[in-house]
């Protein structure tokens, strides 16, 4: 095969490679200004020029903001699912893997521009023009199913059932991160889950130490 020829199957491949990685620059520049000013806020040009590229570049790849909206959701979406695989990694106990994923998921709103973005355009749903998953809902279930765990060990327990259990963690969890985003822009969102785990489940300070997320006590 001679080197044109070579080159010639390499292009299109090359091609989807730069294609990625303009979409990838695209939807980070679009997450840092959904989280910054809100969907109603941002317009296709503010994210062309965060991603330094012109208009016609951001179109070519998403017709329009309600895509752009869709399209770090979905992100947001993956980024939550990885680090629940993550958590599921460890192996710890059931009550422990539920406080690792919260704190973890704390540490992302905190330093996470996508994730950050996709917990507000939840907020801005009905602003947009397209349908969002559901928030929550696969997260929900997970944290349900480690609880359940826990119930069949055998241990007693007075817990609620576990369905109940992780309705209650997940609603008082991404409340809490809403508070602190709005008094201090999540700084403390790691404190305050782990306070907000000890105060619902008193029972799981033994599981808690074995989290590597959470924050040692003097």
């Amino acid at each position: 095969m001679s080197p044109s020829d070579l080159n010639s199957r390499r292009e299109p491949r090359r091609k989807q490679e730069r294609a990625v990685r303009t979409r990838e620059r695209i939807l980070a520049a679009a997450a840092r200004a959904f989280a910054a000013k809100g969907y109603p806020a941002v317009t296709i040009l503010d994210v062309a020029e965060a991603a330094g590229m012109t208009k016609s570049a951001v179109y070519f790849h998403y017709e329009n903001k309600d895509a752009l909206a869709l399209a770090v959701t979905d992100l947001f979406s993956r980024r939550i699912g990885e680090i629940a695989d993550s958590v599921e990694q460890l192996n710890l106990p059931p009550v422990g893997s539920v406080a690792e994923l919260l704190l973890r998921t704390a540490t992302a709103f905190r330093d996470d521009t996508v994730i950050q973005a996709g917990a507000r355009l939840q907020l801005e749903r009905q602003l947009i023009g397209v349908r969002l998953p559901l928030p929550y809902e696969a997260y929900t279930d997970l944290i349900s199913s480690w609880l359940a765990r826990k119930r069949e060990t055998g241990a007693r327990d007075d817990l609620p059932p576990p369905d109940m259990l992780a309705t209650v963690l997940v609603s008082a969890f991404f409340g809490a991160q809403h508070i602190a985003w709005v008094l201090n822009d999540r700084a403390d969102l790691v404190e305050r889950t782990i306070a907000l785990v000890r105060t619902i489940i008193p029972s799981a300070e033994g599981d808690i130490k074995l989290c590597p997320s959470a924050p040692r006590r003097c």
